[in-house]
This record gives structure tokens, sequence and C-alpha cells, in this order.
């Protein structure tokens, strides 16, 4: 019998390979991931303001590099920075317009590649593989 916690390590482990090397982004023609990865944290912060630190702790990385992905965003026109409005001493990051449109367009070829991978699922299998992915990554960070 194959143990699934093992095939479930050794998917990942290709997902982590292919996110490496930036292989949807390529196919996206996303000229500039670090840029993505600052917008993709900026969306999953929400309602919430974020600033550079939490884009760092969202990248899980350090207040320098963070400080370098968020200048790359903005040179790109992605993102803007503003004076938080309860702390002037703040300063939170704010998607552009261009930085909506290309989440928007990242999450339409994102969501076309996954249905392709998914084409000859049934329903069924689709609605019970976004449940439990859902599932397992909230796991993850339970330690």
């Amino acid at each position: 019998m194959v143990d699934p916690v093992a095939e479930v390590e050794a998917a990942m482990v290709v997902i982590r390979r292919r996110q490496t090397r930036r292989i949807l982004a390529q196919a996206a023609g996303v000229p500039e991931d670090s840029a993505q990865q600052v917008v993709d944290a900026i969306e999953a912060a929400g309602a919430t303001p974020i600033s550079v630190s939490g884009v760092a702790e969202a990248l899980g990385v350090d207040q320098p590099r963070a400080s370098k992905l968020v200048a790359a965003a903005v040179g790109a026109g992605l993102v803007r920075r503003e004076a938080d409005q309860l702390d002037g001493r703040r300063i939170n990051l704010v998607l552009t317009e261009a930085g909506h449109e290309r989440l928007a367009a990242v999450h339409r070829f994102r969501r076309q590649r996954f249905a392709t991978a998914m084409h000859d699922w049934p329903d069924a299998d689709r609605q019970a593989f976004a449940t439990l992915l859902t599932r397992f990554v909230s796991g993850l960070d339970h330690r």
C-alpha cells in the first residue's frame, strides 16, 4: 500500500519546484515575478492595511528583501505607498489600477490552467479536491 503522506510530499515537491522556476508566471507572460509576489500579498491581506513589514511576514523574507520587492512593485506601477489615515507614521501599500488589472489577468490565467488540469474530472471530484486542498493548506499552519 502506498503511503498517502509520502504521495502528498512528492506532489508538494513538484509544486515547489514549479513555483521556484516560476513556470506559471512565465507561461502567463508576467515580466516581473517579484512584483507579483507583492501584489499577491496585498490581495491576501484583504481589507487589512499592509506595510512593507507585512509583506515581509507574508512572503517569509527579511525587511530589506521585502523593501526591494516592494520597490520593484512600485517601480512597475502596480503598487503605491499611502500614509495610514489612523497613524501618519505608518505607510500602507495599495494596489494601483494597473495592479488590479494585473491581478485580474493573473487570476484568469491561473484559473484557466487549473481548470485545464482538471478538465476531465467529474464536478464532485473538483469540489472534493478544492475542499481537501483548502483544509490541507489550513492545516499546514498548525504546528
